[in-house]
């Protein structure tokens, strides 16, 4: 009996007639009509980076659908460039645009009964957007991002844009001139890709691999080759097997594979903003997840790679090195990875593993030369945060994971990076931005321009920075965000004022505002209601739907 699909609902009999008669004005051959219809999802543009050749890959992607025997269909997504929308009002639009990506690819999918995708990211909100989709809808699909930036060269020095975002901060503390920064400026992003370092798009690209809904090398094969083209053939020819197989995302986002996923996030040290991720993918595929759990996990993985800004490598280093399957292989050496597992590549994870090889322990460790036997992110609680708060743990200077800072508040990132600029902020303090929640903000902005600052200005060993925010992969420092609950919901953090003094134990998962708890209970009953600071167009209508970034800032 012929094997049934979606798009027979279009394609198949003189009922449907009409629907094939508008793909006919599309050029649609009868021919093309009775193979699977596979929507290739593109988030190409002309203003993100990240996305620019996006449209190169995605013609690979359907040159390898019809090698296979499919009928592909271009369809778009949006995106916003974290790196241009940061320190302005547009970095609002970053993190809901994550929940925009997911419904447009639902909607473009199922109100055209695709057989199954192909989602072509490459950045930050899109990754995970497309990926959230496609564990809500559960139709065959398969991922082939972009890949990543070469670094950038100056002289013998190699770039990435966190190096420009502190140049800022050394140029307006007179350490370099206007033409050294100008100098990195033209070399930073030498071309196409998402930046080089183990920033969020990288990071979300990588886990991609992890959760086993890519190809081995998508994280990792640099834009500008070849072998991403190739990749994203290869991809294209996979989904059809996938279609034919009925193999479903839900059946590779298990419990399990987010289990290896959080282990490969704690071992490579990726950006904070997985663990946002992750809990909103996991909450798409019906798979519990915590913060709880989240720790549990780092503190059980050991972190064997550190990228910029935690190091002095890069995404390509870790590709030559061997990429996410060497780093897969070397964390099942130590029995952490569920290794029976299926994959969209058609091979369990062991077999994938199999032929994966540590090229390089120098970028990639071993488990007896880890950086650290804990993972490069933890989870910290206490009264400042009594759900939780996120810090990059391998990006934090040895003399700040335990300390004791005076609170100078702030009620925005704009406040703050002003008194960073003018030299207000002196060694031992805590840079407190609040207000910039998944509510208050609107939209949880990162915070990358005050923490480059700082460590461009050489405080980001001397003074942390907290925030109901978030932060950039590209961030390093003390740079503790995600604080639950926000001030806009009346959290702690709302209650903090200039000169209190907040203890920071990392190592211990402790984050305390050292106020009695007397003064807190009188400082709630006179604190004035949030007013919200957006009251039209879609962020209005997201600031009242979505939930705490505990649970992965998702839309309640």
């Amino acid at each position: 009996m012929p094997k049934k699909h979606s798009s027979d609902r279009i394609f198949k009999g003189p009922e449907h007639a009409p629907h094939r008669s508008l793909f006919k004005a599309l050029g649609m051959t009868n021919e093309e009509m009775k193979r699977p219809l596979i929507g290739v999802v593109s988030a190409f543009s002309e203003i993100i980076p990240g996305h620019i050749h996006l449209d190169k890959i995605a013609e690979a992607v359907k040159a390898g659908i019809r090698m296979a025997g499919g009928t592909p269909v271009l369809v778009p997504a949006i995106g916003v460039c974290d790196g241009i929308a940061m320190g302005h009002p547009g970095m609002r639009y970053s993190l809901p645009s994550r929940e925009l990506i997911a419904d447009s690819v639902e909607t473009l999918a199922l109100g055209h009964c695709f057989d199954g995708m192909v989602l072509v990211p490459n950045c930050d909100k899109i990754v995970p957007g497309m990926l959230m989709a496609a564990a809500r809808i559960n139709i065959p699909a398969i991922v082939a991002s972009g890949g990543p930036m070469m670094a950038g060269q100056l002289s013998d020095r190699r770039l990435s844009l966190t190096d420009m975002f502190e140049a800022v901060g050394a140029y307006k503390a007179g350490k370099i001139s206007l033409d050294q920064l100008t100098a990195r400026e033209d070399a930073a992003c030498p071309g196409c890709g998402s930046c080089s370092g183990m920033f969020t798009a990288n990071s979300m690209n990588c886990l991609t691999e992890a959760l086993g809904m890519a190809l081995p090398g998508n994280g990792t094969i640099p834009a500008v080759s070849g072998e991403r083209i190739r990749l994203a053939k290869l991809t294209g020819m996979q989904i059809m097997q996938l279609v034919e197989k009925d193999l479903r995302p839900r059946d590779v986002l298990t419990n399990e594979a987010f289990d290896n996923a959080l282990r490969v996030d704690m071992a490579l040290g990726c950006s904070t903003n997985s663990v946002l991720h992750l809990c909103a993918i996991a909450h798409e595929a019906g798979v519990p997840m915590s913060l709880e759990r989240i720790n549990a996990m780092s503190e059980q993985t050991p972190n064997l790679c550190r990228l910029s800004p935690a190091g002095a490598d890069y995404i390509q280093d870790l590709h030559l090195a061997g990429g996410i399957p060497a780093l897969m292989r070397e964390l099942s050496q130590g029995d952490l990875l569920h290794v029976k597992l299926k994959t969209v590549a058609g091979q369990t994870l062991e077999e994938i593993l199999r032929t994966a090889e540590n090229r390089n322990p120098k970028v990639l460790r071993t488990l007896e030369t880890a950086y650290s036997q804990t993972g490069g992110i933890a989870i910290l609680k206490g009264n400042l945060a009594p759900r939780g708060a996120v810090v990059k743990r391998s990006a934090v200077a040895p003399e700040m994971l335990v300390k004791i800072c005076t609170a100078q508040v702030f009620d925005s990132e704009e406040e703050a990076i002003s008194a960073i600029y003018a030299g207000k902020i002196q060694s031992g303090d805590a840079v407190v931005i609040r207000y910039e929640g998944p509510r208050g903000g609107p939209g949880m902005r990162e915070m990358l321009s005050p923490t480059s600052a700082l460590a461009g200005m050489g405080l980001d060993k001397d003074v942390a920075l907290i925030t109901d925010g978030r932060f950039s992969g590209a961030t390093r420092g003390a740079a503790i965000g995600h604080i639950a609950p926000e001030a806009a919901n009346g959290g702690t953090i709302a209650l903090v004022q200039n000169g209190d003094r907040i203890s920071i134990d990392i190592p211990n998962g402790k984050l305390e505002l050292l106020v009695p708890e007397k003064e807190l209970k009188d400082r709630a009953a006179a604190l004035t209601p949030f007013h919200p600071k957006v009251e039209r167009g879609w962020l209005f209508r997201y600031q009242r739907m979505v939930g705490p970034a505990d649970i992965g800032a998702v839309l309640q």
